[in-house]
């Protein structure tokens, strides 16, 4: 397969692809006139990175599970790890922004929107932490 049949397959973008070729994740053979050959496996391989791209998967955890996905004497419990401590970040975020949004949704309740310049929002954010 070429680079435009296997990103069509793979739901992913050529430049992606080659990004993903460029830091190791996948490694096409070329043919003799030097273009990309991709095999299944390698269609596999970048399903499998787009699928966990989706899911918030960082390019090093990336690198991880499928390093632990091709290990066929892995334990399931290290892939359970790197799962886990995205989770933990996932919910650190959505933290965050619950916060931002409780902040800013008082913010928005103490600004009387009208043509007075006093406002809260603008207070805050000049009153923020240097």
């Amino acid at each position: 397969m070429n680079i435009s049949q296997v990103a069509h397959k793979a739901g992913l973008p050529p430049k992606t692809i080659r990004y993903y070729e460029d830091i190791g994740l996948v490694k096409p053979p070329r043919d003799a006139n030097g273009y990309r050959a991709f095999r299944d496996a390698d269609l596999h391989k970048l399903a499998f990175l787009g699928r966990a791209r989706s899911l918030g998967f960082s390019i090093d955890d990336c690198r991880r599970l499928l390093a632990l996905y091709e290990d066929r004497d892995r334990a399931s419990g290290d892939v359970k790890a790197v799962a886990r401590q995205h989770l933990a970040q996932i919910e650190d975020k959505l933290a965050e922004l619950s916060a931002m949004r409780d902040t800013l949704s008082h913010l928005i309740d103490c600004c009387a929107g009208d043509n007075r310049p006093d406002c809260p929002i603008l207070a805050d954010l000049a009153a923020g932490k240097l």
